[in-house]
């Protein structure tokens, strides 16, 4: 294993908390002095199949630890995700079938694969111990914790004051997830900033067990493709892992200029020096945002589905948007009419999800055929002809009718 002080010094990078950082070099001088690695634990919310660039931040602190010599354990929540848990968003995560949560588990493991080295890396469904307490036990537990301690809780503070409804699987959550901690004897339980009551909650229930308590570690949240809100497939704002390189590219290339810091930080990992020469680029116009971005993009592509997959995206967004070209491939769709109103060739194209977002693209100047943009949300289109469906900056169909 690698000395103390650069082991520590990889595993502070980035870093928004580590505490105590006092236990951390404690478990770290013990973990070189045996020869035996930390177990670093990380809870999987099984409610999306889906993972995204922002989950990526954590996931890669972890590859860190397995490439120092240390044990990824990854936790499937599908025991605490059939029973629903607090979402943070002020109400109450619909539960899931335990079928649901075991195929959404298993999606998630292989797309976080792309990043862990899964040799290095256990994973581990919570049910398999929760299962297992008694209502004793889950008593004993609840001794453990105060509600007071809970409604420090900030999603649980608000919700309170409002007089809005918090049921009291709600407060057992945290609480079932501190457990987990105990039942794979977790040295560090690593997380994003919003998780951080979590992973105190469960350092509590560590000692109370009689267990050493862990240490947490938490990563920032980075904002998605919008720049305001947290990265999210709900808002529509992601980047997602599986996404093709085309997407990967567009989508990063959307971003707005003030977010080319984080994400050459946080989705392309940079080393802060270098992170600091875009900065004073930026602000003193030496680097112009486009190539700063452009940059990004192609990282990104490449990290996931290797350099000349990252090549051929960019290849293909200049066709696109710098020559003003179409795709190279674009797909076909056969309708049963040869007339219709645009908002009505959107849905049936499933172009748009639904007539009020159709209209809205519309009115919004994201619609075209032909290159001929369409503004009127009343107007009818011929498509007797192929002719070439565009909506917003990425979206392409070739569409005929009958």
């Amino acid at each position: 294993m690698k000395p103390l002080h650069e082991q520590l010094a990889v595993i502070k990078e980035n870093v928004v908390d580590l505490l105590p950082e006092e236990d951390v070099i404690m478990k770290l001088e013990r973990s070189i002095k045996n020869n035996t690695p930390l177990r670093i634990k990380l809870g999987l919310d099984p409610s999306r199949p889906d993972i995204h660039i922002g989950h990526a931040v954590v996931l890669q602190k972890l590859r860190q630890f397995q490439d120092l010599g240390h044990l990824v354990v990854l936790i499937i929540g599908d025991f605490t995700a059939t029973i629903g848990d607090p979402t943070g968003k002020s109400k109450t995560r619909p539960a899931l079938t335990i079928e649901e949560t075991r195929h959404n588990g298993t999606t998630y493991v292989m797309q976080a694969a792309k990043i862990l080295d899964m040799y290095r890396t256990e994973v581990l469904y919570n049910s398999s111990w929760l299962d297992l307490l008694s209502f004793r036990d889950v008593i004993r537990l609840t001794s453990q914790y105060t509600v007071a301690q809970l409604l420090e809780r900030d999603d649980f503070t608000k919700r309170y004051r409002a007089n809005e409804p918090i049921s009291l699987h709600e407060f057992l959550y945290p609480l079932i997830q501190a457990y987990d901690s105990v039942a794979v004897k977790a040295d560090i339980e690593v997380g994003g900033t919003d998780q951080k009551f979590n992973l105190l909650a469960g350092r509590e229930i560590m000692r109370g067990s009689g267990a050493e308590p862990q240490c947490i570690l938490t990563m920032p949240i980075i904002e998605g493709t919008d720049g305001v809100e947290k990265m999210s497939k709900s808002l529509d704002n992601y980047i997602g892992l599986t996404d093709s390189p085309k997407d990967m590219f567009g989508k990063t290339m959307s971003i707005p200029d003030s977010l080319i810091p984080r994400y050459l930080q946080y989705a392309c990992f940079a080393p802060s020096d270098e992170v600091t020469l875009v900065k004073q680029g930026l602000q003193d116009g030496s680097l112009h945002p486009r190539a700063a971005k452009v940059d990004i993009a192609k990282r990104i592509v490449a990290r996931y589905h290797g350099q000349s997959a990252g090549d051929e995206a960019f290849a293909e967004f200049e066709r696109v948007f710098v020559k003003k070209d179409i795709p190279d491939v674009i797909e076909e769709r056969s309708l049963p009419y040869a007339q219709t109103d645009v908002i009505t060739l959107l849905v049936d194209t499933q172009m748009a999800a639904s007539k009020s977002e159709a209209r809205r693209l519309v009115t919004q100047g994201g619609v075209s055929l032909d290159a001929v943009k369409i503004t009127d949300p009343y107007a009818v289109v011929d498509i007797s002809e192929q002719r070439i469906l565009r909506v917003g900056k990425l979206r392409f169909l070739r569409v005929i009718g009958a």
